[in-house]
């Protein structure tokens, strides 16, 4: 990193959570150039898709303590021994 993107890097460190995290999301996008222009609508069908399985009992939802867990340690939910 250059010294003037450590500088700002520096001072963003200094920010409140929600505000670095508002950064982070717009230089995120700001790299994001390429626009899909199917991509919001495959995925309401994919969230829909998942809604219903949620109400039909067909899932089984993770609260995210668990599921992040699960993600740290490279594990795939399965209770297979």
């Amino acid at each position: 990193m250059n010294a003037p993107a450590e500088k700002l890097f520096e001072e963003a460190l200094r920010l409140p959570d929600t505000a670095r995290a508002e950064l982070a999301a717009c230089l995120i996008q700001s790299l994001d150039t390429e626009i899909d222009e199917d991509a919001e609508a495959a995925w309401d069908v994919e969230i829909g898709r998942r809604v219903a399985e949620l109400d039909a009992g067909l899932v089984e939802p993770i609260p995210w303590p668990e599921a992040r867990r699960m993600i740290l340690d490279g594990a795939d939910g399965s209770t297979d021994t």
